[in-house]
């Protein structure tokens, strides 16, 4: 039997390649994660206290702006340390890399079924907008957010068992800036078809739930729509669901492309890349999006900064 040393800590290199850049990508880094705390902390800020935000649509915007600072915290911290070569900052612990994974999972697809439970909350609102007091109450809402915070926390859990099973006897350096599964498999000693076809059923079950969800509820808005006569109103109900729209589009083109595959990946630079944009700039960019294409989260926005200048003078 081979002389096999069990890892006990994984060095991560993150983006070795920009050595002498680095603390221009950690400026640039630093800069987008403290954007996203501070937009997403001003969403929830808001909406708690303008009463005329006490909406469901608005209940779900919270609490995605809330995954979405833990989400980005999970991983861009650690990358943070790796650049500036803090002690230990590219070092992770066998534990402390299955935790990580475990959490980004976890949040990840539970911003898979806020997104689906708040397309839901659209198609209610535009197709069946009489019954929307019943069919989306505010017990509705608590059901449908703790059914997603509960399947998001399910869904790693036997990936990342299966994970814990796995043997690695060196090397132990992770290409990549956080514990991703595809980069960790790479390093097992083991056999990791088992793995992978979990990973593939789990990844491929949540996100086909979930955009079916979201499919069929904007094919149903899409329907009714074309429905509507006047040019003015189909466009004001468009409005309403224009940024879920978009924050939609720019988080499942991301994951669709990452994590619906069966191999290890091949390309590993290029997947740093998209998982920087899903893991960084993606929840930097949502409540920008939110912000700016919502009339009603700009007009909080600026009567609370109105409000605040007013105290200040």
């Amino acid at each position: 039997m081979p002389n096999w040393t069990q890892v006990t800590e994984f060095v991560m290199v993150g983006f070795a390649g920009v050595r002498e850049t680095r603390l221009l990508f950690f400026t640039l880094f630093l800069i987008m994660y403290l954007f996203t705390l501070a937009e997403n902390l001003a969403i929830i800020l808001v909406v708690g206290l303008d009463h005329r935000l006490q909406r469901p649509m608005y209940f779900f915007l919270t609490h995605l702006s809330c995954l979405e600072i833990w989400y980005t915290s999970v991983t861009v911290p650690k990358m943070l340390a790796g650049f500036i070569g803090v002690d230990g900052g590219k070092s992770i612990s066998y534990a402390g890399c299955l935790s990580q994974l475990f959490i980004f999972t976890f949040l990840g697809a539970t911003e898979c079924f806020l997104l689906a439970a708040m397309a839901y909350d659209r198609y209610v609102a535009i197709c069946v907008p009489l019954r929307y007091g019943s069919l989306v109450s505010w017990g509705t809402c608590f059901r449908l957010a703790a059914a997603c915070w509960l399947v998001g926390f399910l869904t790693p859990i036997l990936p990342v068992y299966l994970m814990s099973r796995l043997t690695f006897c060196g090397p132990n350096v992770v290409d990549h800036f956080f514990c991703d599964a595809s980069p960790l498999l790479a390093l097992s000693c083991s056999d990791v078809t088992l793995k992978e076809t979990v990973d593939f059923l789990v990844s491929l079950a949540v996100l086909l739930v979930s955009s079916a969800v979201i499919a069929v509820s904007y094919g149903n808005i899409v329907w009714t729509l074309l429905h509507i006569r006047s040019g003015a109103e189909r466009q004001k109900a468009f409005s309403t669901c224009a940024a879920h729209l978009a924050v939609v589009s720019l988080f499942y083109g991301t994951l669709f492309f990452m994590y619906v595959r069966t191999k290890v990946a091949s390309s590993i630079n290029f997947n740093k890349v998209v998982s920087v944009f899903y893991s960084v700039v993606t929840p930097m960019l949502n409540p920008l999006i939110y912000s700016l294409r919502n009339k009603e989260v700009k007009g909080a926005l600026g009567r609370a900064f109105s409000l605040r200048l007013w105290r200040g003078q």
